[in-house]
């Protein structure tokens, strides 16, 4: 197997180009509080679908998260899955750090979120870094044709988690995703059917499973349905990933 391209990611560097682009407008305590920033801004816009084409918060909550490294790990499977080169869709990109380091890795990286605050800041880093690539509009259409696309920390703000998915599927090969576990004071998260989306995934040729940091259900997969073997195989990953956790690993 070919060496895996290096992906790096760089806090110092997420937080340097929030401050740039914001300028005087940078508060350095909306990023230290990037939950209550989030939460505040929500309960002043009320409407969930209005606020993910409005939000501001979003660039600190996104940013915040990205300087955690939080979904490196996510990442770093994918391109244990997906060689340099391919065509990637990163799918409710926000400010685009995921795709960002896929892109610096070498990856050909296309993205789709509303037209909002979070992605007019993505454009600005794009063309900062000396990148020329697309940023696609929910709103409107959204080509196919991928390798893989993942999301990441998505699926829960969505009202139909399987219909997600399917968008997905139509566009890419394989699809990357995590499903988080419910967190009650997260008001703009929706409880997710983990269980059901498992066996969703499991019934595709399934490459990947694991839970990360205690309670995130990543799933690798083909977006066509597998034949029997495949489902097999599937399961058999579904119940080592199931048999891990349980063993603490």
């Amino acid at each position: 197997m070919p060496p895996r391209p290096p992906l790096a990611c760089d806090p110092a560097r997420e937080e340097a180009e929030l401050r740039d682009y914001l300028g005087d407008d940078f508060d350095l305590s909306k990023l230290q509080h990037y939950q209550r920033t989030l939460d505040s801004e929500y309960a002043q816009v009320g409407d969930e679908q209005r606020f993910y084409r409005v939000s501001r918060g979003y660039l600190y909550n996104l940013t915040a998260f990205a300087m955690t490294e939080t979904k490196l790990p996510y990442l770093r499977q994918l391109v244990r899955c997906i060689a340099p080169g391919a065509r990637i869709l990163d799918y409710g990109c926000g400010v685009g750090s995921d795709g960002l380091m896929l892109l610096e890795a070498g990856y050909t990286v296309e993205f789709a979120d509303f037209d909002n605050p979070s992605t007019e800041y993505l454009r600005w880093r794009l063309e900062r870094r000396g990148f020329d690539a697309p940023v696609h509009d929910l709103d409107r259409e959204v080509p196919g044709g991928f390798d893989a696309a993942f999301a990441f920390d998505v699926i829960e703000h969505v009202p139909d988690a399987f219909a997600f998915l399917g968008e997905m599927e139509r566009r890419a090969r394989v699809v990357e995703v995590n499903f988080l576990e419910a967190e009650h004071d997260q008001e703009l998260h929706h409880e997710l059917s983990i269980p059901g989306l498992l066996r969703h995934a499991g019934a595709r040729k399934l490459r990947f499973y694991r839970v990360f940091h205690g309670g995130s259900h990543l799933v690798i997969y083909e977006s066509q349905p597998a034949g029997v073997a495949g489902m097999l195989s599937g399961r058999l990953r579904l119940t080592a990933g199931r048999a891990r956790r349980l063993a603490g690993r």
